[in-house]
């Protein structure tokens, strides 16, 4: 969670945000909506949110349940605002894991004053308010409605401040905005989505903001956290957001095994699809220049599965800002590539249940979406490709050794060892970052080694804290920590493209090398080939330091050209020797 631990208990992160009364609006209208939210795609909790208007400002009230990963009740929230948007008081009602939490913050003369009690403890705190600030709380989601609709009225320029509970300040701002679409059933509507960073002194995070065009709140997410809160009536299977879209693209719904999945079709673009080879007509070459006329279209196309990595449960793979499998797909059509694009199953538009689902059920259901691919008349079912980046790559090997329909497989990024080797090597990562004293690294190896184990025998639980244990407990993690590549890859028998950015801190280059040894030593395949892209990090975008820090900052938010002509430049060339 986004949360700051201090000595005032579980605080989220929260922003007071004052705007200039010169610019005032008419009084929004009201509004009560329900909210699901999730955790890494599994629901966890609701929230009702009230939203009441009158002559001297507007109240934002609710109440919420969340069970995982901190136990939270809150009775109630309300949040109050004079007409000019500056914060009147803030109430909160609430308690987590048991113990009871009461606030009421009041905000005057720059000043704001809280007093309440925490866990028995008494709050008593004033401080001065930063210029430019709104309320914005975590476990009250719903604070969130400000912000959008402060949005609308006063634009998103400059820095602003959060107030995170007493004593604490955080600077935030607005990264990037843009207009997306949403799609639930059949109909579409404007959505605004703001990206937004906040600096906070263990490094800073990202949050995305969706709201309607009067900035009515729709979606909050943390993608680093995999928190994500949604309106419910677009939180359903017949809903997704539009993020990103290809000349070319067509929904479609491919039938799996008891629930469809929601994907996306990309269509070659007509000039790459000609397929025409130098001196045939309309190419050009050695026999004379073009002529004139369309292209003449191949009857069926290559295709490529695309597969997102952990965390990116939709189908344009979007994090960070980026959509990778989104702009990968388009890379695909550029080159002559049919490519589908999917939700995971239980996310999006994609039926089936995700809090059940393991890295074995994700490449069955990318073994779905080759089978329904290879009976398409557009389709060459001899020339199915698939493509993953990160856990993606670990779900594309592992369908591939399975399924001797799929021709060829593209690794993006793809870890070396174990699914546990792979998350004690990040924890180790972030803890140099945070430079903890050895004890305490210590202990956190230990706790981390006894989840593990605990994970995989199904015993052993006693000392893990209970948020921990419902947090790691499940079918997913169970199967990343099983996962081996080294058994996997020995299955594999098609042609394999390893590729890897050089300045990659979430899964270091060092693994590039490591798994296509394991590939040339112990598959069954024939052709393997290592790409490593310079100045590209984990999102496959250009970066300087590839830490995920840096994630917020980033000058492009496109997937670097130098990984698309590597991918397709290989998979043209394999396609070719398929026959």
């Amino acid at each position: 969670m986004p949360a700051n631990y201090s000595i005032w208990g579980v605080w989220v992160l929260a922003a007071l945000l004052a705007a200039p009364a010169a610019a005032q609006q008419a009084p929004p209208t009201s509004a009560s909506r329900s909210y699901t939210i999730f955790f890494r795609g599994t629901p966890i909790g609701r929230e009702q949110l009230t939203v009441r208007p009158d002559a001297t400002g507007i109240t934002i009230s609710g109440e919420s349940r969340m069970a995982l990963p901190v136990n939270f009740l809150t009775r109630h929230a309300e949040i109050r605002y004079r007409t000019d948007w500056t914060p009147e008081s803030f109430v909160l009602d609430a308690s987590i894991d048991m113990a009871d939490l009461m606030l009421r913050t009041t905000f005057a003369n720059g000043t704001a004053t809280s007093e309440g009690t925490n866990a028995g403890r008494p709050i008593q705190a004033t401080q001065p308010m930063q210029s430019r600030t709104l309320i914005l709380a975590d476990l009250f989601f719903g604070a969130y409605e400000a912000l959008g609709r402060l949005f609308v009225d006063f634009g998103t320029g400059g820095t602003f401040h959060a107030f995170s509970g007493p004593g604490t300040d955080v600077p935030f701002r607005v990264l990037n905005t843009a207009t997306e679409r949403m799609q639930a059933g059949t109909s579409t509507f404007n959505v605004r989505r703001y990206e937004l960073l906040f600096t906070r002194p263990d490094g800073d995070i990202n949050i995305n903001l969706s709201t309607d065009e009067a900035g009515g709140l729709i979606r909050v997410s943390v993608p680093v956290q995999g928190i994500d809160v949604i309106r419910e009536d677009v939180a359903t299977s017949t809903a997704r957001t539009q993020i990103f879209s290809n000349p070319g693209d067509e929904a479609v719904v491919i039938p799996s095994v008891g629930f469809n999945l929601g994907a996306t079709i990309t269509r070659p673009k007509a000039s790459a699809a000609a397929g025409a080879s130098p001196g045939s007509p309309g190419s050009g070459g050695p026999e004379g220049p073009p002529l004139p006329g369309p292209p003449i279209l191949p009857t069926r196309f290559p295709a490529v599965v695309l597969l997102s990595d952990s965390g990116a449960n939709d189908r344009d793979g979007y994090a960070a800002g980026v959509p990778i499998v989104g702009q990968l797909a388009g890379a695909m059509a550029d080159a002559g590539f049919l490519s589908v694009r999917y939700d995971k199953r239980g996310t999006g538009q994609s039926g089936g249940r995700a809090e059940s689902a393991t890295l074995s059920d994700f490449a069955d259901d990318a073994s779905v979406v080759v089978k329904w691919l290879q009976a398409r008349k557009d389709v060459d079912p001899k020339r199915i490709a698939v493509l993953g980046h990160g856990e993606g790559a670990w779900v594309a090997l592992l369908a591939a050794g399975r399924d001797n329909r799929i021709a060829a497989v593209v690794a993006l990024a793809a870890p070396s060892t174990t699914g546990a080797e792979l998350v004690l090597e990040q924890q180790l990562s972030t803890l140099d970052r945070l430079n903890v004293s050895p004890g305490e690294r210590q202990e956190k190896i230990a706790l981390q080694k006894k989840i593990h184990s605990a994970v995989v025998s199904g015993t052993g639980w006693e000392g893990v804290p209970p948020e921990m244990r419902r947090q790691a407990d499940t079918p997913w993690f169970q199967s990343l920590l099983a996962f081996d590549p080294a058994k996997v890859i020995r299955n594999v028998r098609q042609p394999m493209l390893f590729l890897h950015g050089q300045i990659d801190r979430q899964i270091p280059v060092e693994h590039v090398e490591r798994i296509a040894n394991l590939a040339r030593t112990t598959s069954k395949s024939k052709s393997v080939e290592v790409v490593t892209v310079r100045g590209a990090n984990h999102l496959l975008v250009p970066a300087v330091t590839g830490e995920a820090a840096e994630y917020g900052t980033l000058p492009s938010r496109n997937v670097s050209p130098d990984v698309t002509t590597a991918i397709t430049g290989w998979l043209s060339k394999t396609s070719q020797t398929i026959k």
